[in-house]
């Protein structure tokens, strides 16, 4: 006997949970030092018009597709085309769903374990940010440290999916949201009211129009589409646990909005402290590790706000883990109807050994490498680079071409009816942009990514 599908206690509680899902390490690690690192305010506006045509578009169409079946990303795909190639399509959004967990719950027991770093007090000593880098080798240099913290988020990760979609990812989503704004309003106010904060403040919002150039403009497009965990088919799975009388477009907007918003708000936070601390913007990858850790020494209190950093980003990466890990759970309970718990025990207990060579990666297997790249990079380069942009393209493409235009519109409408009245023209804009415009600058992202561009 078939069980009956699990859904969203509330239209609230699918928001808050879908914008966990975006709200990753991505917006509080990659966000900051990419804006750092192409000229603040100029690349923020930048950033901005890319989420209105890529993001935003291809978002409603990942979440329609969902809503739509009421089936995981396979049985979605094969419900509405019955093509093997589309199906394959649909395989492809849990094999990445796999794939990144694997690596992206290594960097998140980072985010844990600098949590319990913080607390033993081994962050509060540091000059300068190479005395913080030296650490963070030192601690991603150790087996124990740096497998025990992968293993403990995990275990954290299963624990809440095992619990289901009300009972665990709805349910903590309430709870982890809530907590992230609230911490990142304190780091704000502490940023802010640093000596030269002004300076941080004025990189965000005044642009530089100079340092935007073509590349920059890619970095931009590729993180407006990846910010929004698109083309893995996670907003795809959590869709399909929505009613059909929600309105996904304001849903979409919604989504975007608070993704957006905590990526500004990360930005502001950080930038008012480094600029007050005189360091670099521009530091990179190393700003959240090696610049940030030298900035809250430096702070009166800075303890305190180093906690709180790194609790809000090791809840920023378990709403996204979660969203990931019920990409394959869904599958193989709506297909092949295993349990949530055994599905979530077994395939996450294969994610999770999966991620141990990626965290094995800083350390023993640091050699062992591949064109250059340790198994952690050649994870990190397939999914990231390969198949999120290529299923991000295929959701588009599907829904603008493949998918009939009558049922795509009337799926659209259901539930939205009071936009189309007064907003007709809606409909046109929204297709315009997914048939054309989202194709080709995803194409764009894709061969940026690859290296042919």
């Amino acid at each position: 006997m078939r069980q009956i599908r699990e859904a969203w206690g509330s239209r609230f509680g699918f928001i808050l949970a879908a914008a966990g899902s975006a709200v990753g390490l991505g917006n509080i690690w990659k966000f900051p030092y990419i804006a750092g690192e192409n000229g603040g305010a100029a690349f923020v506006f930048v950033y901005l018009i890319c989420i209105a045509i890529i993001g935003f578009p291809v978002l409603i169409s990942e979440i329609l597709i969902g809503r739509t079946t009421q089936k995981n990303p396979v049985g979605a795909f094969d419900a509405l085309s019955h093509s093997k190639f589309w199906i394959s399509i649909g395989f492809l959004g849990v094999i990445a769903g796999f794939m990144i967990l694997s690596f992206y719950s290594v960097i998140g027991g980072w985010t844990l374990g600098y949590v319990g770093e913080t607390l033993a007090g081994n962050l509060s000593n540091f000059h300068n940010p190479e005395e913080a880098g030296a650490l963070f080798g030192q601690l991603v240099g150790s087996v124990t440290w740096g497998v025990g913290f992968h293993t403990l988020f995990f275990a954290t990760v299963m624990f809440i999916v095992i619990r289901g979609v009300q009972g665990g990812i709805e349910r903590s989503s309430k709870i982890m949201m809530p907590v992230l704004l609230f911490i990142l309003i304190i780091l704000i106010i502490r940023g802010v009211t640093l000596e030269g904060a002004s300076r941080g403040l004025a990189f965000l919002w005044v642009p530089d129009w100079g340092k935007i150039n073509g590349q920059s403009i890619l970095i931009a497009l590729g993180h407006a589409f990846f910010t929004l965990s698109l083309g893995m088919g996670a907003m795809l799975t959590y869709g399909s646990y929505m009613s059909k009388k929600d309105n996904v477009v304001s849903s979409a907007a919604q989504i975007v909005f608070l993704d957006t918003l905590i990526a500004i708000m990360a930005g502001v936070a950080i930038f008012s402290a480094v600029f007050a601390s005189g360091l670099d913007p521009a530091a990179g990858p190393g700003l959240i590790f090696q610049t940030l850790p030298a900035v809250f020494s430096s702070m009166p209190g800075g303890v305190y706000f180093s906690f709180l950093f790194f609790l809000l980003m090791a809840i920023a990466a378990l709403t996204s883990a979660i969203s990931l890990l019920e990409v394959v759970v869904a599958y193989f309970v709506d297909e092949r109807g295993w349990s949530r718990k055994g599905a979530a025990l077994v395939f996450g207990g294969s994610i999770y050994l999966l991620g141990i060579p990626s965290a094995l990666s800083f350390n023993v297997m640091s050699n062992m490498t591949l064109s250059g790249k340790t198994f952690f990079d050649i994870v990190d380069f397939l999914a990231s680079n390969i198949l999120l942009p290529f299923g991000g393209l295929m959701i588009a493409v599907f829904t603008g071409w493949i998918w009939s235009r009558t049922a795509v519109i009337s799926s659209l409408k259901a539930g939205a009816e009071h936009l189309f009245e007064v907003f007709p023209a809606f409909e046109g804009i929204w297709l315009v942009f997914l048939k054309f415009v989202a194709p080709i600058l995803i194409t764009l992202v894709l061969l940026n990514s690859l290296g042919v561009l």
